[in-house]
């Protein structure tokens, strides 16, 4: 025999009495790896819990972009509100000059207050502004028109309706900021 396969089967003879004379060592590598993968599971547990939390704060922050983003928006919308809100007793008070001037015989008078009243009612269209349309006869809906009284309804067709609309109601985007006050058949 050569001494290679001699030193090879003596170190395997070696390796054979010491797996038989010491179990425990054995026993103890089992341990080892069995500690090895518990602190495996718990870091993998660990990572699962952190990716978990990051996933729900991420989806948190999304929700709150959105939320801003959409109260943004609202806000840019009804910026003007209070400005336009004190201007509406200006659009009755000219409603009002261009009945009387209409009576009077001064052409060029009414057509310059209704040129003012005009460019007035475009450019707070152009901020949002709408007239709510209202009529007589219309239904009342008590959501959007303010009873300012009842009166007995001159024919039973009008009884629960609109008979006269006293102020004009506008709305500013989608909400109404003055409701038209109207007067309702009884």
């Amino acid at each position: 025999m050569s001494k290679k396969s001699k030193v090879e089967e003596m170190e395997a003879e070696l390796n054979d009495s010491q797996t038989m004379e010491s179990p425990e060592l054995s026993d103890e590598n089992t341990d080892v790896e069995e500690n090895e993968m518990s602190v495996e599971d718990q870091l993998r547990e660990d990572v699962a819990k952190e990716k978990d939390k990051f996933l729900r704060l991420f989806a948190e922050f999304e929700n709150f972009k959105k939320r801003t983003s959409k109260e943004r928006m609202e806000l840019f919308k009804t910026a003007g509100q209070e400005v336009i809100v004190s201007l509406l007793p200006v659009l009755d008070d000219f409603d009002r000059a261009l009945k009387e001037i209409s009576k009077s015989k001064d052409k060029e008078m009414v057509k310059g207050v209704e040129l003012i009243n005009n460019k007035l009612k475009e450019t707070l269209k152009g901020k949002g502004l709408e007239e709510v349309e209202v009529g007589a006869g219309d239904v009342f809906d008590a959501e959007v028109h303010d009873a300012i009284t009842q009166i007995p309804a001159p024919n039973k067709k009008l009884k629960g309706k609109i008979i006269d609309v006293v102020e004009k109601g506008f709305k500013l985007g989608d909400r109404i900021i003055r409701h038209p006050k109207v007067v309702v058949g009884n």
